[in-house]
C-alpha cells in the first residue's frame, strides 16, 4: 500500500501546484473576459478537491486518529469543490466555442449556461447535508459519497466537455490547436467513463478503488500540464507573449518546493545533525549551480531576444513597401494593423506629432495594460506607439522589440515623406503642362474667334437700329445677338483663364479690396434686382490694400459672384464683405442656395468641371490660379446652415508698402 499511498500524495500535489499555477497565471494576466473568470474558478474548484484529498491523506499519515475537526474541514473543501465543477465545466466550454467564434446564438448560449447551472439547485441541499452531518468520510472515492445523481451529471458534464472538443478540433485554425483539442476529446472520454468504474467498483477491493480514484484525480493533470506547454510554445489563449509572467511563477514555485524540501530534509537528518545546520547548507546549495543555470538561461533568453528581433526585421519589410507608395495616413494605419496581428495585442495606436489634425484618442485597454513607446528622431519625439496588451504587462523580449520598432519606424517616415514629396512635385508639374496646353489652346481658340464674332456683333447691331427692317427679322436679330453675346462672355473667361495675372508690370502688385469689391456689385447689382435676389455688401471704413493685381481681383469677386447669382433662387440672399484679420485681407461671400453636393465638391476647382447647362467650368478654376497667383488662400464651407448655402473665403495677403 505504500505505493497506493505515494501515487496518490503525487498526484494530489501535482494537481494542487498545478491548478494554484493556473490561478496565479490568470491572476497575473488579468484579462477581463469571462472565460478567463470561468477557468479561474474552475481551477479553484480543483485547487479545493486537491487540498481538501491531499490535507486528508497527510492526515491519515501523520496521525494514529485524525481529528474530527480536521476531517470535516478537509471534507468540506473536497465536497465544494467537486460539487461546482460540473457546471463551471459546461459554462467554460460555452463561453469559449463563442469567443472561438463556433455556431452559438446569444438563445443557445442562455440555454446550455441554464442547463449547466440548473442542476447545482438539485446538488446545494445535498451539498449543506453531507456538511452540516457527515455520516461517512470517504476520502477515497468522494463522488460515492455524493450520490448516483450527481455521479450522472458530472458525467454528462464529461461528455458536453466531449461534445465540444470534437467541435473545436474540427474548426482549429492550426495543426498544434487541433491535436491539443483532440487529446482533450480522448481525457473526456477516459473521465466519464472513469467515473462509471468508479461507481462499478464501490463495493470492490480496496486496491481497484484506489486505482480508479488515482485515474480519476490524474485527469486534469494532464489537462492543465499540457496547457502549460501550449501557452509557453504556442501562445494558447494569448497568454504566451507574457512568457515573463510564466517564468517568474515557474520560478517562484521551483523556490517553494525547494524550501519545502529543505524542511523535509532537516527533519529526515534530525536525529545526526540540527535541523538548522542542515538547513543552512541546503539553502547555500543553488550557489553552486548558479554558473550552469546562468548559461542555460542566457541562451534561452538570447534565443528568445533574437526571436523578437528577427521578428521586428521581418515587420519592417511590408512596412517599406508600405512607406513607397508616398502615403503617411495608409502607412501609420498599416503599421498599427501589422504591429497589432504580429505582436497579438488587444489595440495598437500609433500618434505621428507631425501630421496635421492628426489626434488619436487612447485605445481602450478593457482590463489589459496601457504601455507607450517613443518614436524619436534624432533625440526628438516625433510621436508615440501605444499598445494594449490581453494582460497584465509585457515580456522583456517583446518590450525590447517594440523599442526596435520604434527605432525603426523613422526611417520607413522619412522614405514616405520624401517619396509623397516626389509624387506632389510630379503631379504638380503635369498639371502645370496640362494647364499651360490648355491655356496656349484657350488663347488660340479666343483670338480665332473673337474678331468673327466682334464683326458679327456690330453688323447685328447695325441691322437692328435700321428702320426698314421688318419686326420679326428685328427680334430674331435680336435672339442672334444675344447668343453672341453670350459667346463672347464664353471667350472671354477663356482669356481670364489663359493670360497671367501680372502682365509686367513695374511695380509691385496692389490694389483697394474694398473699392474692387464696390464696383463689381454696383455692375452686377441691376442683374441681381432681375433676378429677385438681394445683393448685401459691407466692408471697413479703412482701405485694404492687397497685394494683387486689380484686374486679377476683379476676377475673383466677378467670378464668385456670377456662381453665388446662379446658385441663389428668386427672394434669396448674398453676402459679400471684405475685412482685415491676421495681418490678410479677408473676402467673403455667402449664398442662400441650396450648396455644393458633396460628391462635386472635390472637383470644381477643376477646369471645364461645371453642373450648369450653359457653363464652362472656369468660373471657380480662375479664381483659385488668381488666388494662387498672389499666394493667398481660397476656402469654402458648404452647406453654411441648415443644409443650405455656401461660403466662400478668400484671404490675400496685404501690401508690403501699406500699415
Amino acid at each position: 500500500m505504500d505505493l497506493y499511498i505515494y501515487s496518490r500524495l503525487f498526484v494530489f500535489t501535482a494537481g494542487l501546484l498545478l491548478s494554484f499555477f493556473w490561478l496565479t497565471v490568470i491572476l497575473g494576466h488579468r484579462r477581463q473576459r469571462t472565460f478567463e473568470r470561468i477557468l479561474f474558478f474552475v481551477c479553484l474548484s480543483l485547487f479545493l478537491f486537491y487540498a481538501g484529498s491531499l490535507l486528508a491523506l497527510n492526515a491519515e499519515l501523520h496521525y494514529l486518529a485524525t481529528p474530527l475537526v480536521l476531517q470535516r474541514f478537509a471534507w468540506s473543501l473536497i465536497c465544494l469543490g467537486l460539487t461546482v465543477i460540473p457546471s463551471l465545466f459546461v459554462h467554460l466550454h460555452t463561453e469559449y466555442a463563442s469567443i472561438r467564434g463556433n455556431p452559438v446564438t446569444r438563445t443557445s448560449k442562455l440555454v446550455w449556461i441554464f442547463a449547466g447551472y440548473g442542476p447545482l439547485l438539485y446538488f446545494l441541499p445535498r451539498l449543506f447535508e453531507l456538511l452540516r452531518d457527515p455520516s461517512e468520510f470517504d476520502f477515497l472515492t468522494p463522488i460515492n459519497a455524493m450520490g448516483n445523481a450527481f455521479k450522472i451529471w458530472l458525467a454528462l458534464a464529461f461528455l458536453v466537455g466531449l461534445y465540444w472538443q470534437r467541435q473545436f478540433a474540427t474548426s482549429a485554425a492550426d495543426s498544434e490547436e487541433k491535436s491539443f483539442h483532440r487529446q482533450l476529446v480522448w481525457q473526456m472520454a477516459l473521465a466519464a467513463s472513469g467515473v462509471f468504474i468508479i461507481h462499478l467498483e464501490r463495493h470492490a477491493t480496496e486496491s481497484a478503488r484506489v486505482l480508479s480514484s488515482i485515474w480519476l484525480a490524474g485527469l486534469p493533470l494532464l489537462a492543465l500540464g499540457t496547457l502549460v506547454r501550449k501557452v509557453q510554445k504556442f501562445n494558447f489563449l494569448q497568454i504566451g507573449r507574457q512568457s515573463n509572467l510564466i517564468y517568474a511563477v515557474v520560478l517562484a514555485f521551483v523556490a517553494l518546493l525547494y524550501l519545502s524540501l529543505v524542511r523535509r530534509v532537516s527533519q529526515w537528518f534530525e536525529p545526526a545533525f540540527p535541523p538548522e545546520a542542515t538547513a543552512a547548507v541546503l539553502l547555500f546549495l543553488p550557489v553552486v549551480f548558479f554558473e550552469p543555470l546562468q548559461r542555460i538561461f542566457r541562451a534561452s533568453l538570447r534565443n528568445t531576444a533574437h526571436n523578437e528581433m528577427d521578428l521586428t526585421q521581418r515587420m519592417m519589410g511590408p512596412i517599406q513597401e508600405v512607406a513607397r507608395l508616398g502615403n503617411l495616413a495608409k502607412l501609420v494605419s498599416f503599421v498599427e494593423q501589422w504591429a497589432k496581428s504580429q505582436f497579438q495585442f488587444a489595440c495598437v495606436a500609433l500618434l505621428i506629432y507631425e501630421v496635421p489634425g492628426e489626434r488619436r484618442l487612447d485605445p481602450e485597454t478593457g482590463g489589459g495594460s496601457l504601455d507607450v513607446f517613443s518614436v524619436q528622431r534624432a533625440n526628438r519625439k516625433i510621436g508615440e506607439l501605444r499598445v494594449v496588451s490581453h494582460g497584465a504587462m509585457l515580456s522583456g523580449e517583446t518590450f525590447a522589440a517594440l523599442e526596435f520598432l520604434c527605432e525603426q519606424l523613422p526611417a520607413a517616415f522619412d522614405l514616405c515623406r520624401l517619396i509623397e514629396e516626389k509624387l506632389r512635385l510630379e503631379r504638380e508639374l503635369a498639371e502645370r503642362e496640362r494647364m499651360a496646353a490648355l491655356g496656349q489652346m484657350a488663347a488660340s481658340i479666343s483670338h480665332n474667334l473673337k474678331n468673327p464674332l466682334g464683326s458679327i456683333k456690330t453688323i447685328l447691331q447695325v441691322q437692328i437700329e435700321s428702320c426698314d427692317l421688318p419686326e420679326n427679322f428685328r427680334c430674331e436679330s435680336q435672339m442672334v445677338l444675344e447668343e453672341v453675346n453670350r459667346l463672347s462672355a464664353k471667350l472671354n473667361q477663356l482669356l481670364q483663364f489663359s493670360r497671367p495675372a501680372v502682365l509686367g508690370q513695374p511695380v509691385e502688385a496692389r490694389c483697394d479690396v474694398g473699392e474692387v469689391l464696390r464696383e463689381v456689385t454696383e455692375v452686377l447689382r441691376p442683374e441681381a434686382e432681375h433676378r429677385g435676389v438681394t445683393l448685401e455688401r459691407s466692408a471697413t471704413s479703412e482701405p485694404l490694400i492687397a497685394a494683387i493685381g486689380r484686374e486679377a481681383l476683379n476676377d475673383i469677386v466677378t467670378n464668385l459672384l456670377v456662381n453665388a447669382l446662379d446658385a441663389v433662387s428668386p427672394r434669396g440672399r448674398i453676402q459679400v464683405g471684405a475685412s482685415n484679420s491676421d495681418g490678410w485681407c479677408t473676402l467673403l461671400v455667402e449664398d442662400g442656395g441650396p450648396g455644393i453636393p458633396p460628391e462635386t465638391q472635390d472637383k470644381i476647382l477643376q477646369p471645364f468641371f461645371t453642373t450648369k447647362s450653359q457653363g464652362t467650368g472656369l468660373g471657380l478654376a480662375i479664381v483659385a490660379r488668381r488666388v494662387a497667383e498672389a499666394q493667398g488662400q481660397l476656402d469654402w464651407q458648404s452647406p453654411v446652415q441648415d443644409g443650405r448655402g455656401t461660403r466662400f473665403q478668400v484671404r490675400l495677403p496685404r501690401s508690403a508698402s501699406h500699415p
